[in-house]
């Protein structure tokens, strides 16, 4: 873990890190998935409010050249000072004091997106790890993240229409027969939706879709259609 943050947090700088350069995004363009870098990113939090809730902990793996590059993950539990244990204590299993030993919001976050890169990220119920991480970027260095995000649950529905309405992770990965090492824990639930993923990019592949612009525009086109009322 250690040696993993000393790999992509830059030295302690002697001003504050708000000022620092943070990587700028990339639009989504039309390279094939086969050539294509992506962050699958898993966060935990303190709870589902979105406005009160803390960032706890980031997990991310790389998708790049077609595969899962074990060479590029990324882990970190953040410190919270105040955090005490709650409902989702159970759930993800960070204790209060794994919380107080955690990295600065702000090293963690600096850290994280040197990671990143410009890459875009995807995630599973993308829109909450993006609020969240969004929200904490801002109060913790000022950053307005710009990165496009996608979403491995609506992308599923969308290139599986055959499959029943799952809606969690853990139906997806059964349905494909995958498993996860460990869930509810950052790092292994981004390894498992980076599974998942690369099997949607294989049925994407065959549906004509093989660039993320299009797998995201088809995407946005599909949560429309759910939305919108049934005629």
């Amino acid at each position: 873990m250690k040696k993993l943050l000393a790999r992509f947090l830059p030295a302690r700088p002697a001003v504050d890190p708000r000022s620092l350069r943070l990587p700028a995004a990339q639009p989504l363009d039309e390279r094939p998935l086969a050539r294509q870098r992506m962050v699958v990113v898993d966060l935990e939090t303190s709870g589902l409010d979105l406005q009160r809730d803390q960032l706890l902990a980031i997990g991310a793996v790389v998708i790049e050249d077609g595969a899962i590059d074990f060479s590029q993950q990324f882990e970190c539990t953040l410190c919270q000072p105040g955090h005490r244990a709650g409902a989702s204590t159970l759930i993800h299993g960070i204790a209060p004091s794994a919380v107080a030993a955690g990295q600065a919001p702000d090293e963690a976050l600096l850290a994280f997106m040197a990671f990143v890169d410009d890459s875009p990220l995807l995630a599973f119920h993308a829109p909450f790890d993006q609020h969240m991480l969004e929200r904490a970027l801002r109060e913790e260095l000022g950053y307005r993240l710009h990165h496009p995000f996608l979403d491995a649950a609506v992308l599923a529905p969308l290139l599986c229409p055959e499959a029943p309405p799952y809606r969690g992770l853990d139906e997806w990965l059964g349905h494909f027969r995958l498993q996860a090492s460990e869930r509810h824990h950052a790092s292994a639930d981004a390894l498992a939706t980076a599974e998942l993923a690369l099997i949607l990019f294989s049925k994407a592949r065959r549906q004509g879709l093989d660039n993320l612009a299009d797998l995201q525009r088809q995407a946005q086109a599909w949560r429309r259609r759910q939305l919108s009322p049934s005629l």
